[in-house]
């Protein structure tokens, strides 16, 4: 497996990504959900990161997006066939690793609470239940976390 950071807007990506909707829509009304779309997934202030199998073929992302006194994860999906490998973790060490080369001193992020693995995956990881943050309204169905990272 290898992670790089790329562009969201390749096929297989996009397909990747379409599964991630389509898995929350099953979970979550259209108002609990906060997805960036693919334009703002190319913005300058965002990190695309990219896991392939040995194929090439992705089998999961995570964004990264840069505020002004924050960086918040989005967007992170294993496939189903990329589970069980530590696909996940290893994208937010990823993702950790340049926000830290960054400067950036907090990362958040808003889950849901019908997304047991991730809660997990974001507990074992460091990440600490906090309120909501930016423009997030407090919702039933979203779970924020935040973690203080340092070089």
């Amino acid at each position: 497996m290898t992670i790089a950071f790329e562009s969201p807007d390749q096929t297989d990506v996009i397909a990747l990504i379409a599964e991630l909707d389509a898995y929350q829509d099953g979970l979550y009304p259209p108002e609990s959900r906060h997805a960036l779309d693919l334009a703002s997934l190319q913005q300058p202030n965002v990190l695309f990161a990219v896991a392939r199998d040995r194929a090439g073929q992705a089998i999961g992302c995570c964004a990264l997006v840069f505020c002004p006194e924050f960086g918040e994860i989005k967007r992170l999906y294993v496939n189903p066939r990329g589970r069980g490998q530590g696909v996940a973790r290893k994208l937010l060490a990823v993702l950790e690793s340049r926000a830290i080369d960054a400067d950036c001193k907090v990362l958040k992020l808003e889950t849901g609470p019908y997304q047991p693995e991730a809660l997990a995956l974001y507990a074992a990881a460091g990440y600490e239940r906090r309120g909501p943050f930016a423009d997030y309204a407090n919702d039933p169905l979203s779970v924020f976390m935040q973690k203080h990272i340092a070089a």
